[in-house]
């Protein structure tokens, strides 16, 4: 590393006092701007000069971005898992690539069971039609809802943290909660988080919520597509708070287009920050961008836990979080 402060680029404003810990050990420049994603352009400059780069899980890390500094010392990630990281030429590049630990499982969970209060009861129809001073009588049929009490919820990848944690809330609703992985928990596991395990294809056609917590890799690209969608209920919703490309977006507008079931409620997409045009105009489906871990708790854990990583590496420690410690033995 040269000589004096690293210089760390940061590519959206996070916690002040993460930040004030980073100063102490390094030169800090922060792209201000937290109402978008940094363009890639400007990504690119910003890492040319930069010994580390701070990053958001937002933010696609490629070739071209790692390329634009042969001599980047560290990606540091504010998220839990690196997956809009090319790991594969970092390590090549010996540049280690670190996480955080997973601290978004109760505003994740927080967000899941208020995705699917919202779709079911018509949240966003109703404040748009209130704000257009329409009222249509507290007892009028005009935005009927569905119950979310006492109905079935099943969790798609759901004996994880997540998973358990919407299973919690449920129990507060009165519901039956199902859960499908594709390594079933203990009977113990199964009993304390009031989980019922039930085949893929039986979740999908007994939920009235089908909420997805599947982790994304090869095998749950498109988990969800049409032949899952046709075997749900047709008064049912999905959630997604996981990761977009499970679902099949393009599927998941058919469904909702033939009203093969009763809407959904999203917070990731496949092709973000894009987002499908026919899916934003539809009454029935509930969008959030992202907003898994956005509560400031969250936020200010997960950005000290990516100063520890930078300051570890400064102060030449071990890493507390690397995904690629091979790099240290190249």
């Amino acid at each position: 590393m040269r000589a004096g402060k690293p210089r760390v680029f940061v590519t959206q404003p996070v916690s002040a006092h993460a930040l004030k810990r980073l100063r102490t050990a390094a030169n800090v420049t922060v792209f201000p701007d937290t109402s978008r994603i940094i363009p890639k352009p400007a990504l690119i400059k910003a890492v040319r000069q930069a010994d580390i780069l701070f990053c958001l899980l937002h933010d696609l890390i490629d070739r071209d971005v790692i390329d634009a500094n042969p001599d980047l010392r560290l990606i540091a990630a504010q998220s839990i898992t690196p997956s809009n990281i090319d790991v594969t030429t970092a390590t090549a590049r010996r540049i280690p690539v670190t996480v955080t630990a997973p601290l978004t499982t109760e505003a994740t969970a927080d967000l899941t069971f208020g995705l699917m209060l919202a779709a079911a009861r018509r949240m966003v129809e109703g404040d748009r039609l209130t704000r257009a001073g329409k009222f249509p009588g507290g007892q009028s049929a005009h935005v009927m809802g569905a119950y979310v009490w006492g109905k079935t919820v099943g969790l798609i990848g759901g004996g994880g943290l997540i998973g358990k944690a919407v299973a919690r809330r449920a129990l507060g609703f009165s519901m039956r909660v199902l859960y499908w992985t594709p390594r079933r928990k203990s009977e113990h596991e199964e009993r304390e988080a009031h989980l019922t395990y039930v085949p893929f294809e039986q979740l999908l056609r007994e939920s009235d919520f089908v909420s997805v917590h599947s982790p994304l890799n090869k095998e749950t690209r498109h988990q969800i597509g049409a032949r899952e969608l046709r075997l749900m209920k047709k008064t049912a919703y999905i959630v997604n708070t996981a990761r977009g490309p499970i679902i099949d977006e393009a599927a998941l507008v058919r469904a909702l287009q033939k009203k093969l079931i009763a809407g959904a409620g999203l917070d990731v997409f496949e092709r973000e920050p894009k987002v499908n045009a026919a899916l934003k105009k539809m009454p029935n489906v509930v969008l959030t961008p992202h907003l898994g871990s956005a509560v400031p708790e969250v936020r200010e854990a997960m950005a000290n836990m990516v100063v520890d990583n930078i300051l570890a590496l400064i102060g030449g420690h071990k890493l507390p979080n690397c995904v690629n410690p091979q790099v240290f033995a190249l």
